[in-house]
């Protein structure tokens, strides 16, 4: 027992040391000795849900500033003046953007916080041995915290790093983040693993996860990841590995096994897509939402006598069929603007504005549907197959057909490659706005541009482009995580 404590302690320390973590003072807060070291597979449970699990996390509510589904507004009142001045950094695309407290508000420090839960999962896993249980409980366990472990690397590494399909980009060579898959910590720094090292090891502890918690463990809830869940998430990483067999491969098992699609015509106006309460698709769920994150989006428009500084831009909005999709209306939460009276779309709304205690974070069988429509449609292409055509529109139309009014969708029929991998490009976007940064990361494997006009306090405008290819594709390390480790090697800006 003892030795386990001090196991415990010593990898807390030495994350403090390397990351300037403070998440570790939970484990170390004792009234006795059995109160906070694990003896069974029931206790270590409960550290679990406490420091590995997201739950109420939030996190990275910036990145749909780096995209196009975004526009500024300027200053048009007072009391907006520090949103502004939080998103301005990253809006403008500043290589700076992480560099300091007075650009960077600390709760959006995406590198430490990530890194603190992985820290929970590492504890999870290193511990197992030591516990009290049954196989079948002590598995269970160790498949939800591969799950969420190999989740937070694809995030780190989706952010942080390059495209690993990018044009010019050797995933052997490239750096991604450093792994830390243990609780032992040595007096060593950690460095940078490679892309590749990086996405191996995403992959190993997701098709493990998948494995363990089909054989040990039913999610019973949206706010547990089963294998249905670690499946789902293997779509997600497949598209952006660009392994477009094996993506189906899991597409397969989720769609088969999984809920059906949410029919939004039958969700009425109490629910929400992401909403577990209403919507079927949730396969997991977690966060805040972003409407209560005052960051870089304002909680009130009520007050204001013109556009809040950022909103949803009219580019993402006229995409849609605004007369017969009913995204169009419920993937949005719309205002009057007091200075013209319209309503215009303000932010997301994918869990609605009355949900106090969860997000729009995790996955839903829409994103499973999307990332099989694309990868049959990019198959189709290569391989010249009709049958990864029929695949991909097969998916299309199913997707489709929850999402518009009863009775007035009418499937399409594309036969070009190119043309049908662009409708997919364009429904991705349709289906997946405003969610799990996907936009962003989007915009890095497909080596788009993003152009942006900035409109400061004064009213004045200016023009900010981030060019396809950019260095910024890998943002920024924080500051603190620089100062901290010597071998953490800063992306080229």
């Amino acid at each position: 027992m003892n030795n386990m404590r001090n196991n415990i302690i010593i990898y807390c320390l030495g994350l403090v040391s390397l990351f300037g973590l403070n998440g570790c003072q939970d484990f170390l807060k004792e009234s006795s000795q059995d109160e906070i070291i694990p003896s069974t597979v029931s206790d270590l449970r409960s550290v679990m849900y406490k420091e590995a699990y997201p739950y109420q996390f939030t996190c990275d509510n910036y990145v749909p500033l780096l995209t196009d589904e975004m526009v500024c507004n300027g200053l048009n009142y007072s009391s907006y003046a520090t949103v502004l001045q939080n998103g301005t950094p990253v809006f403008t695309f500043n290589p700076e953007m992480f560099d300091g407290i007075e650009t960077f508000p600390s709760n959006e420090n995406s590198w430490k916080k990530y890194y603190e839960k992985i820290k929970g999962c590492n504890v999870i896993i290193g511990q197992l041995a030591s516990v009290s249980g049954s196989e079948k409980e002590k598995n269970a366990l160790l498949g939800q915290s591969l799950c969420l472990r190999g989740y937070y690397y694809m995030k780190l590494v989706l952010l942080y790093g390059q495209a690993y399909t990018g044009a010019g980009v050797n995933p052997e060579e490239s750096l991604g983040v450093p792994l830390i898959l243990a609780m032992e910590v040595t007096d060593q720094f950690p460095a940078r693993n490679t892309l590749k090292q990086v996405y191996d090891q995403i992959e190993n502890d997701l098709t493990r996860a998948a494995d363990l918690l089909e054989a040990n463990y039913t999610s019973e809830t949206a706010f547990r990841v089963g294998h249905i869940t670690a499946k789902a998430l293997l779509t997600r990483f497949y598209l952006y590995k660009g392994d477009f067999e094996k993506l189906i491969q899991s597409a397969n098992t989720v769609i088969t096994e999984g809920p059906a699609l949410t029919n939004l015509a039958t969700l009425g106006t109490t629910y929400t897509v992401f909403d577990p309460s209403g919507s079927q698709e949730v396969l997991w769920v977690y966060g805040s939402t972003l409407s209560r994150n005052g960051t870089y989006f304002t909680t009130t428009y009520s007050s204001a006598t013109g556009p809040i500084p950022f909103t949803v831009s009219n580019d993402l909005v006229g995409l849609y069929d605004a007369t017969n999709d009913l995204r169009y209306s419920t993937y949005f939460y719309y205002e009057k603007n007091k200075a013209t009276g319209v309503m215009s779309p303000i932010r997301g709304n994918k869990i609605g504005q009355n949900v106090s205690n969860y997000g729009e974070r995790g996955i839903r069988m829409g994103e499973v549907y999307m990332n099989r429509a694309e990868a049959a449609a990019r198959l189709f292409k290569e391989k010249g197959n009709a049958e990864y055509k029929t695949q991909a529109l097969s998916d299309l139309n199913s997707l489709r057909r929850s999402r518009y009014k009863t009775g007035t969708y009418t499937d399409i029929n594309i036969s070009n490659p190119d043309e049908l991998i662009s409708f997919c490009m364009a429904e991705r976007q349709r289906e997946l706005c405003l969610e799990e940064g996907l936009r962003w990361y989007d915009i890095k494997r497909l080596g788009l541009s993003v152009s942006h006009r900035y409109i400061n306090q004064e009213g004045d405008a200016s023009d900010y482009v981030l060019e396809a290819g950019s260095k910024l594709y890998a943002l920024p390390i924080p500051y603190d995580a620089i100062n901290r480790n010597y071998k953490l090697v800063q992306n080229p800006r």
